[in-house]
């Protein structure tokens, strides 16, 4: 639970700096940190399942998988995202409990905006697993994404609008206003709503398609497997 006691020190360390008015904003905190730590955890996972299957040799079996090469890493990936999902929930409970701070997290509203959120991030994630098994060291890049996730995550304060294109920054900012402000998912504007959508499967689909063609050249190039 280092994800946890991460939040423990950063939301003590707050008090003690910042006193009585760090109460004020305890709850965007909460509610910034849960995003932070599933989309990466999120983004890692999918890099970490194809760098690991690739190093295996079982990348290429799925390849000639009667499922496709497509359903099999996508089902993986599933799988691995709902773990980080069920653990990030928890962490999620126990940093409420720990700052006796409750959020209105409306089922309805929160599940769609945290889903295309995260779908965006997934995309990033197969991008970065195909130049991985294609470049092969690229641990560092990928360990620095953590932080630009952050920057992201805290874009909408900013108020700069065509910042929103980028994965995160439009559903942080719908999440924060559905916990919040009590805004429920139909009450946001179509504007809001379709730019969450464009940039969730934008994304997913030119994270895929760059997987795609990444290992496709490192197959072509004989180096898929080579860790």
């Amino acid at each position: 639970m280092g994800q946890f006691v991460f939040f423990a020190m950063v939301f003590f360390g707050g008090q003690a700096v910042a006193g009585p008015t760090f109460s004020d904003s305890i709850e965007a905190l909460i509610i910034g940190y849960f995003l932070w730590t599933l989309s990466g955890q999120s983004y890692q996972g999918v890099v970490t399942i194809i760098t690991r299957e690739a190093s295996w040799g079982t990348l290429e079996r799925h390849f000639i998988s009667p499922f496709g090469f497509g359903p099999v890493l996508l089902a993986k990936v599933a799988a691995r995202v709902l773990r980080v999902v069920v653990v990030s929930l928890i962490v999620l409970v126990l940093m409420m409990l720990l700052t006796w701070t409750w959020l209105d997290m409306h089922v309805l509203t929160v599940v769609p905006i945290l889903t295309l959120s995260i779908l965006s991030v997934i995309g990033l994630g197969f991008a970065m697993g195909g130049l991985a098994v294609l470049y092969k060291q690229i641990d560092s890049i990928t360990a620095l994404f953590n932080f630009i996730l952050i920057g992201l995550i805290g874009a909408p304060v900013l108020n700069v609008e065509w910042l929103r294109a980028f994965p995160l920054v439009q559903g942080s900012a719908m999440l924060q206003e559905a916990i919040t402000d009590g805004i429920r998912i139909w009450e946001f504007d179509l504007v809001a709503l379709g730019i969450l959508g464009a940039v969730a499967v934008g994304y997913f689909v030119i994270g895929f398609l760059g997987f795609y063609i990444t290992q496709r050249r490192a197959r072509n190039l004989g180096v898929l497997g080579d860790y």
